[in-house]
């Protein structure tokens, strides 16, 4: 599993290390969103392949970013890990805020999968020039706004700020909640409460912060960071009660940190009618769009239920509550089950009860994590075939074991190659996968003579059949 940790102050530095040179444009790829929303996202990162991966916590469920390789990374092998990550776990990957430069890639790896990119997620993209210089006529608003703010305040000026600066900053809260016009709305006040947070690392080298002052009073202020070619504008803030403050405060601010910048991000708009209507009057090149992938593996597409295989002497069928006596005696054979490579007992994370390994068989069908075959033989349950871990790129892999009794008869290799040809063909895979521990010279025989061996290391030989 992939080792993540928490996002927290401490780990900045490291962040910014690769966000200062991503260039996805959108503002989850920034050290100042994770940090500013990290108490509803949950954000933990890892480095994987030379990439730095996220993950976050979205409703119940989890969710990455999508990878941002330095400059040995790679990002393949950082999705690898993410799918990886998710199999252990059993849940499907999903992969959110994906730039639109990265969807390509997404929509050749995943054969099936739900692509969503809803409306309010979408960032407000600007040309850095645009919001500097305000000129031309449909800019002419903006203009009058901010002739307006300078005929009221004749001495206010644009400064940075730092730590000297916070006593000032927090008296601009102070006047910024007592005008504030969205009071009763939760979702507001929550944003207001980490901006207030978020301002107090003014001064630190990851940001660019400043405000409009006016003698020792800040009358807007606006925090952001640099990341490839865009300024990512994570707070905007001005006092109601002084027209034209927010215009004036843009452009300020982007004249002052967005000279290296192509582009400037003002984030989205959260779903809010007002952001809306005024990120839309400020002429945005383009909405940043975010794609969110939810790949599906081919059981959920094309299985409704488990058949029933025939074979010259056997029948594979779904597993049945009359079959729990024989199929437990099965899974709790531990001479024969130290070469299935999974701990059944230990999977269960709970005492063993009468059902609980057909029911773990049956919720993981109900999921469509895994296919379980009872293997019949006149009726009989005689061993199992699981097809299972499906990677969301064509391919899963398969297990057989036999009870005791009937082993030695050829009977595995039968079952083996019976879900084998069902998974290729019937389900749509590409490939099936298998392996054996190096000691178990009959599993060695029976996967060599129905696959192709493709690899080994100190544990396992490893084979492949392709449809």
């Amino acid at each position: 599993m992939i080792p993540f940790r928490p996002v927290t102050l401490r780990d900045a530095g490291k962040l910014r290390r690769y966000y200062q040179d991503c260039r996805y444009e959108l503002c989850e790829y920034s050290l100042g969103t994770k940090l500013m929303w990290r108490k509803p996202l949950r954000p933990a990162w890892a480095e994987v392949a030379g990439c730095l991966v996220v993950r976050n916590g979205r409703d119940k469920d989890w969710v990455f970013d999508y990878p941002i390789p330095g400059p040995e990374g790679d990002e393949d092998a950082a999705l690898c890990a993410i799918e990886r990550d998710c199999l252990d776990q059993g849940v499907p990957p999903r992969i959110t805020v994906v730039p639109e430069s990265k969807a390509p890639r997404l929509l050749e790896r995943y054969p099936y999968v739900h692509v969503s990119a809803i409306r309010t997620w979408k960032d407000y993209l600007y040309y850095a020039e645009d919001l500097q210089l305000f000129a031309g006529r449909r800019y002419s608003g903006q203009r009058n706004h901010i002739r307006k703010f300078r005929k009221a305040f004749p001495n206010a000026e644009f400064r940075p700020i730092g730590k000297a600066e916070l006593p000032a900053v927090e008296r601009f809260w102070t006047e910024y909640e007592a005008e504030f016009p969205k009071s009763s709305n939760e979702k507001a006040l929550r944003e207001l409460d980490y901006a207030r947070q978020m301002l107090k690392l003014a001064g630190r080298p990851w940001f660019h912060t400043g405000g409009l002052f006016d003698g020792d009073r800040i009358l807007a202020l606006s925090m952001g960071e640099q990341c490839g070619e865009t300024l990512i504008i994570h707070i905007e803030k001005a006092l109601y009660s002084c027209p034209g403050a927010y215009p004036t405060v843009v452009q300020e601010f982007a004249s002052a940190f967005g000279g290296c910048c192509r582009l400037i991000n003002r984030e989205d708009d959260a779903a809010d009618k007002g952001l809306r209507t005024s990120k839309l009057q400020y002429g945005p090149a383009r909405l940043g769009v975010k794609y969110s992938f939810a790949p599906q593996n081919e059981l959920l597409r094309h299985v409704d239920a488990i058949p029933a295989l025939e074979t010259p002497r056997l029948t594979l069928s779904a597993l049945t509550e009359a079959d729990i006596p024989a199929y437990n005696a099965l899974v709790l054979d531990e001479d024969r089950n130290k070469w299935w490579g999974y701990d059944d007992i230990l999977g269960l994370k709970g005492p063993v009860e009468e059902r609980s390994f057909y029911d773990v068989a049956r919720r993981d069908f109900e999921n469509r994590l895994a296919a379980n075959f009872a293997v019949r033989l006149d009726g009989k349950l005689i061993g199992e075939a699981v097809l299972y871990n499906f990677d969301y790129r064509g391919s899963a892999e398969l297990g057989c074991r036999i009870d005791r009794a009937y082993a030695g008869n050829g009977y595995g290799t039968e079952a083996f190659a019976a879900v084998a040809e069902w998974g290729l063909y019937k389900v749509h895979l590409d490939r099936v996968l298998a392996k054996c521990y190096k000691e178990n010279a009959a599993s060695y025989r029976m996967l060599s003579s129905c696959m192709r061996r493709i690899g080994e290391d100190d544990t396992f030989y490893y084979f492949e059949k392709l449809s």
